[in-house]
């Protein structure tokens, strides 16, 4: 059952990107359908939280779901369904899966963590992959609306790696409620951001929402992109461990690839496959460190639920 849905967890993140570029391309305004997606797959999520008895709307008032919501929704999906307007669904896949190397290089900055070798190994080849594929199309005189879709995405890793940092303090503040409704709560927080900046940028027109592209590409972004696909991720860190979930990082970008080519016609240059290998190897050299089973049996010992304990994974 775990190696199911970790499967079926990678296949859902990893075709993502590419329900969004269809949205988008179908004429969806880029930051009303990421709201009305995440407005909706929060409050859904919350409620079933809620009538469960296992969180409140309370959450709602909380700044902390606020905060959050900025870095993990609002920021980081405003950025990318923008970009996605002038790159391919693999592009924006792939230049997604340097978060964990922004998380490690915020870390140093901000908390003057001492950032071990091979970490910064990693880093540097993950950073290489992203010049190899940029560089290239700067050379081929490519439209500056795609260098600033690759630059928005990146400054969008930016907001996710400050909203996860953060998330891990406020989980231990409010270890009494599940992770997966503390999630909904940041969904629902951002997409209503989302909404409000949609409503002082963008002009919604009626005939461009109901076009069967755009309401197939908002159903199965808020079904199965938001609502499966995390509730799966959560239920994996608690019947797993926070390392093995997390490695649908390393695949979701090649399934992103191929499933642009196949599907959309998206082209796919020598450049983009060698960029997005080095791009996630160094993910990989940076961040296959494993938890140790000792450390996990002392939190279990102190009465930690999995919950908490994959949380204090996390900080490793």
């Amino acid at each position: 059952m775990i190696i199911v849905n970790f499967v079926l967890m990678c296949m859902v993140f990893g075709t993502t990107f590419l329900a969004i570029k269809v949205g988008v391309d179908a004429g969806a305004p880029p930051f009303f359908s990421a709201g009305i997606r995440f407005v909706i797959a929060g409050s859904l999520i919350l409620i079933w939280m809620v009538l469960k008895k296992k969180a409140s709307f309370s959450l709602l008032v909380r700044k902390e779901m606020w905060l959050i919501g900025i870095g993990l929704t609002f920021g980081t999906f405003s950025l990318v369904y923008w970009a996605e307007q002038y790159v391919s669904s693999g592009t924006a896949a792939v230049l997604s899966a340097t978060a964990p190397i922004v998380i490690i290089l915020m870390q140093m900055v901000l908390y003057r963590n001492r950032v071990e070798g091979r970490k910064m190994i990693g880093c540097f080849i993950s950073l290489a992959g992203v010049v190899v594929l940029v560089l290239p199309q700067l050379s081929l005189g490519t439209d500056t609306l795609w260098l600033l879709g690759c630059t928005a995405i990146l400054v969008g890793q930016i907001f996710y790696a400050g909203g996860a940092l953060y998330s891990k303090k406020v989980i231990g503040r409010f270890s009494e409620t599940s992770p997966i409704a503390q999630n909904a709560a940041q969904m629902l927080c951002g997409g209503i951001l989302l909404l409000v900046l949609s409503a002082f940028s963008e002009r919604i027109q009626l005939e461009s929402l109901l076009s069967m592209q755009v309401i197939g590409s908002q159903i199965y972004l808020i079904v199965i992109g938001s609502m499966v696909g995390h509730t799966i991720f959560y239920w994996l860190v608690a019947n797993t461990n926070p390392l093995f979930p997390s490695m649908w990082l390393y695949i979701s970008p090649f399934i992103a690839v191929s499933i642009g080519s196949l599907l959309y016609n998206e082209a796919v240059s020598i450049y983009m496959i060698v960029g997005s290998v080095a791009t996630i190897v160094g993910l990989v050299v940076a961040n296959t460190e494993l938890f140790s089973s000792r450390k996990r049996q002392t939190f279990l010992a102190k009465g930690m639920s999995p919950d908490r304990v994959a949380h204090e994974q996390t900080k490793g």
